[in-house]
């Protein structure tokens, strides 16, 4: 006869981020006085590394975004100088994971910008960018690094084409075209082998980057996809969208098999979109809503039932977006495990939240902090574009959390010409979609037939001048 011991666990799951909790960061230490863009673009409008925080800013003609050193917190002057070259408003920006001073951005203007941030932050507005890539013909939405390789950079323009760009050349060397309305999300696996992207098509898809080859793809008709996300290694995607019964939900897929998401959660009936915030090294899931104050996190396992939630910070002030500090920024010694960076546009203020695990030592806690993905890239551009794909190159956040890369950007010179990708001309005859286009084709073209027109008034002189020459030799005596 067997016994059966009961055991003496409860029935909930012990997890070690079972009592992880958000903590604010004291007023001296947010950023003030900053006049957040008001667009309603559904971006965050804020991208943060070790080093700098990059907000996207309301401004007049063109669009502009505030770069600050992270040290320099407190109220920033009205006239602080900003990054502020491109001539419609500023949709995305990122910063290079593998160099803290380079920064991509995107715009109206469907150009996108690659920019050199100084040591120690801007002096005076920057106008000229290190990088001008021209390729998309109508405004860009999203850019992307490639999570893996050095000057990989992904976009994604109205234009429902993805390009991706080698910064070695200062070109596009793929396009991507194979979505049918507004891309609205992109997302890598870790090695950066696979892309995944939701759109306005209702469609979420599993690509491969280098082909253009859809995988997997997903008609989500009770399920609304707005945002996704890689799981990490598990083969998982996550997608935050709209149920049929416009509640907000998140549903869970195998990146395998799109037919039928694993699982579907109903989150809540608010309106405002879910933005889905993964750490793949502690497996938690931050779900925040754009006009919400509060972030859900629950953990995530690869057995049923996949989802565990553990908590809620709670805010009264809404969110407009949210900046994530890259692992190697975090403050280890205070346990933390993530820090967002949340725009409150009402108050003009940055505020940055910690994600604290509450340990009571002071040492270093090996288990909540394993091997991370670090500041060094795995691959060089040719490598990954001639097929390679290689893992992260990890860092332990014990010894060498606060090293800088020491990579440098080097600007290809580049000639103006023709961009053609997959034999299509990308910039050739590209009728303007909207009237902010046209009025600033009209404009170019205007610049353009000034500067012919003075061109030929200097031909004009240089012409008489010649003549007269050619007069007076030929009116002179001749020498014997």
């Amino acid at each position: 006869m067997t016994v059966t011991k009961m055991s003496w666990r409860p029935q909930y799951r012990s997890s070690k981020f079972r009592n992880v909790y958000g903590k604010v960061a004291n007023r001296e230490h947010c950023f003030d006085g900053i006049p957040i863009t008001k667009n309603v673009h559904d971006n965050h409008f804020c991208a943060v590394n070790a080093r700098f925080l990059a907000i996207v800013t309301e401004s007049a003609g063109g669009g502009s975004f505030l770069v600050i050193p992270l040290e320099q917190t407190g109220r920033i002057e009205p006239n602080y100088p900003k990054v502020c070259g491109h001539q419609g408003n500023v949709l995305d920006i990122k910063w290079n994971p593998f160099i803290d001073n380079i920064i991509a951005s995107c715009s109206e203007d469907t150009s996108v910008r690659i920019w050199e941030i100084p040591e120690g932050g801007l002096k005076r507005n920057m106008t000229e960018a290190l990088l001008e890539l021209h390729g998309h013909s109508r405004r860009v939405g999203l850019v992307e690094w490639h999570p893996t390789t050095n000057n990989i950079l992904f976009s994604a323009g109205y234009d429902y084409k993805v390009l991706i760009w080698n910064l070695d050349v200062g070109e596009p060397v793929k396009m991507i075209d194979c979505h049918s309305d507004v891309i609205l999300c992109m997302s890598f696996n870790t090695d950066g082998s696979l892309l995944a992207t939701t759109c306005k098509d209702k469609k979420l898809r599993v690509i491969e980057p280098r082909s253009g080859h859809v995988l997997q793809e997903a008609s989500c008709k009770n399920h609304r996809v707005n945002r996704v996300v890689f799981l990490g290694n598990m083969k998982r995607l996550l997608t935050t969208g709209v149920s049929r019964w416009n509640t907000r939900q998140i549903a869970l897929w195998d990146q395998e098999d799109l037919s039928m998401p694993l699982i579907e959660e109903e989150i809540d009936g608010l309106s405002g979109l879910l933005f889905p915030f993964y750490d793949a090294d502690t497996h938690m899931l931050y779900l925040a809503g754009k006009g919400d104050g509060n972030i859900r996190y629950y953990e995530i396992s690869t057995e049923k039932p996949y989802l565990s939630y553990l908590m809620e910070f709670r805010s009264p002030a809404p969110q407009k977006g949210l900046g994530v500090m890259p692992k190697h920024g975090l403050d280890v010694s205070a346990c933390e495990v993530f820090r967002f960076y949340k725009l409150v546009t009402l108050k003009g203020l940055i505020e940055p939240i910690s994600m604290i695990v509450p340990r009571r030592s002071d040492s270093y806690q090996e288990d909540i902090y394993p091997m991370t993905p670090g500041t060094e890239p795995a691959l060089t551009p040719d490598e990954w574009l001639g097929g390679i794909n290689r893992d992260p190159v990890l860092m332990s956040l014990k010894e060498g959390y606060k090293k800088s890369s020491k990579m440098v950007f080097k600007a290809p010179i580049k000639e103006k010409k023709s961009v053609v990708v997959n034999g299509i001309d990308l910039l050739e005859n590209v009728p303007p979609r909207t009237e902010n286009e046209l009025l600033r084709m009209f404009f170019r073209q205007q610049d353009e037939i000034r500067r012919l027109k003075e061109e030929l008034a200097q031909k004009d002189i240089r012409i008489r001048q010649l003549q007269l020459e050619l007069k007076n030799l030929r009116n002179s005596p001749k020498n014997c």
